[in-house]
């Protein structure tokens, strides 16, 4: 079992910085792959980034560029750099994690392949 834990949300303007991040703990599994997503009202869970086992990162188009994913070095921390926001960026975001092997980029942004998910942290920008 794993247990994930958002912090870092808030409101800022566009153009705006904000860091998220993810604890883990109580868990029993591997957490080598874990990812970011997002919600806004209306529209259905959206994948943000990825970091999989050997680091390597994936991004959704909406924000590469902008957004930078990191895990710390004893992965008890997952973190969402977000850069340059957008009003398109406002969303609950969420902090998921697999246990056992890291599925290929194709199919990270499937919600359904992560295990653990976080309560979620918000996400506000203001124009």
């Amino acid at each position: 079992q794993v247990q994930l834990v958002e912090s870092g949300g808030g409101s800022v303007q566009a153009g705006g910085s904000l860091r998220l991040s993810c604890t883990v703990s109580s868990y029993t599994d591997s957490t080598d792959c874990m990812a970011w997503f997002r919600q806004a009202p209306g529209k259905g869970r959206e994948g943000v980034a990825r970091v999989d086992t050997l680091y390597r990162e994936k991004y959704a188009n909406s924000v590469k560029g902008r957004f930078t994913i990191s895990q710390d070095n004893a992965k008890n921390t997952l973190y969402l750099l977000m850069d340059n926001l957008k009003p398109e960026d406002t969303a609950m975001y969420y902090c998921a994690a697999r246990g056992g092997s890291c599925p290929r980029d194709f199919i990270a942004f499937n919600p359904s392949i992560y295990n653990y998910w976080g309560q979620g942290t918000q996400v506000t920008v203001s124009s």
